[in-house]
């Protein structure tokens, strides 16, 4: 199993002192230059304790304090770097920092205070407050620095010491994420979709550049798991369904068992072979022949491993949606926009199939139904049951991802799901409302040409999205 998505991010903290100040003020109330500046780590670093991981150094000085710090960050495998310089400082440590350090995204943060604490600079207590003061000399010669090396993933922030806060935990998140794409498996079950040539990625590229590697995967060892399903478990799961959600007067029991069965064997196929994003093609008759059904359960096992399944061979689809879990931890749905209603500023969307329908707090959304979009096939259990989601009420992050020539494009806006009934027979589906005129949100995401899938959550979750796409090197589109 993939043990990153279940750690905190990890951060390097890079924290630049001059040597030529560190022993001014022995003897002082407020104490020399080092130990004014380490009383700054401390309170740096005390209030992201409790959310981040933390790897540090110590103060760094010199050349070889940034050779050990180096060392450190990259043993340890941090996700990210904060750096900062904590006054004016010699430039060396820092550009062979710049230099040297492997790829990993650096925060370079810069404090602003409110108020100065010194009065004026002729008490020698007052002239080490002032130099312990001047971060924006040491930023504004550090920063020089960046674009002169060439040096990559660096995102410059300035504010006072709460914004900063919020600022390094937001970068951390997306950061996590990146570290986590890189130790990833993305599952294709078995093939492109060839109805659909828009949604390909170029398996080489996504490794690349993204991180994650391909594993194919036969339909014949999907059948092979599901058919290691016992009925006893089966029967376990299938009483699970019908005491949580209700269920139409017409599905047979037979079938909805063997689609039950074929869920469990899904997730279990995913997590046996340490798939992080499953993508299957559930429009291939293959499919079908060989195992008679589309599975129309999500598992909640999936949910518990922190991975994704995705239909139609979406290997974008599955990407984005994978991403939104490992940013929100939450039930991420698929859909496609179906269709406009510009009198409500509406549009309707969905997505046949599975779809993550184990939010605990919407249960109610959920009816055990007959798939009709199948049923008058000749497959063996044609018509079998799914779980026939309504995605619920509230604001919601909608975003996608696709491939074009080599780069990626990232695309989200923020919806609002409303609240109502079942309305699209064989589609978990929701009805959304944009936060500007439905037709001019659609009109510009033609106009970037991406394709029809996109993953949707609850909460915002931009800032994010803008952050990873930075350091990912996505183009960014921002629908607001």
């Amino acid at each position: 199993m993939n043990r990153r998505k279940f750690e905190r991010a990890k951060a390097g903290f890079l924290l630049i002192a001059s040597p030529r100040f560190r022993d001014l003020g022995e003897g002082l109330s407020r104490g020399t230059y080092r130990s004014r500046k380490e009383s700054d780590v401390q309170s740096i670093i005390g209030s992201l304790r409790d959310t981040i991981d933390i790897v540090t150094p110590g103060l760094v000085y010199n050349r070889d304090d940034v050779s050990r710090a180096m060392d450190l960050f990259y043993n340890e495998k941090v996700d990210f770097i904060v750096a900062e310089f904590l006054s004016w400082s010699e430039d060396f440590a820092w550009i062979r920092f710049l230099r040297d350090m492997p790829e990993v995204p650096i925060i370079f943060v810069n404090p602003a205070k409110g108020k100065m604490t010194f009065k004026n600079t002729l008490d020698e207590d007052d002239f080490i407050d002032f130099l312990c003061s001047g971060t924006l000399v040491g930023s504004l010669e550090g920063a020089g620095s960046i674009p002169r090396i060439g040096r990559q993933n660096v995102k410059v922030v300035m504010g006072n010491r709460d914004e900063l806060r919020e600022q390094i935990l937001c970068f951390s998140r997306a950061a996590k994420v990146r570290s986590i794409l890189r130790s990833s498996t993305l599952g294709l079950l078995a093939n492109y979709n060839d109805l659909m040539w828009s949604t390909y990625f170029d398996p080489y590229n996504l490794f690349a550049k993204i991180g994650p590697e391909f594993q194919f995967i036969a339909y014949s060892t999907l059948a092979d798991e599901i058919a290691l399903v016992s009925d006893a478990e089966t029967k376990i799961y299938r009483d699970e369904l019908v005491s949580k959600y209700r269920m139409a007067d017409d599905v047979e029991e037979d079938k909805f068992f063997e689609s039950v069965r074929a869920s469990i064997g899904i997730a279990r196929l995913t997590e046996k072979k340490d798939i992080d994003a499953m993508v299957f093609n559930d429009l291939d008759p293959a499919m079908f022949k060989l195992v008679g059904l589309r599975p129309g359960f999500y598992h909640p096992s999936l949910n518990n491993i922190l991975s994704v399944l995705v239909p139609e061979a979406d290997t974008g689809g599955c990407l984005i949606t994978y991403i939104l879990k490992l940013l929100s931890k939450k039930h991420v749905n698929f859909v496609e926009p179906f269709h406009i209603e510009t009198e409500d500023n509406t549009f309707a969307g969905g997505h046949a199939g599975p779809n993550d329908h184990n939010d605990p707090g919407h249960t109610q959304n959920v009816i055990i139904a007959r798939d009709v979009r199948f049923a008058k096939t000749n497959y063996k259990y044609a018509g079998a049951s799914f779980a026939w989601y309504r995605i619920p009420e509230g604001r919601k992050t909608m975003a996608q991802l696709i491939e074009d020539k080599g780069r990626y494009k990232l695309v989200c806006t923020l919806v609002d799901g409303l609240p109502g009934e079942h309305i699209l027979a064989s589609y978990s589906h929701g009805i959304f409302r944009p936060l500007m005129p439905v037709t001019e949100m659609f009109e510009r995401i033609l106009k970037i040409g991406t394709t029809q899938h996109f993953a949707i959550v609850d909460g915002d979750y931009l800032k994010e999205l803008s952050i990873l796409s930075e350091i990912m090197g996505f183009e960014y589109y921002e629908i607001s």
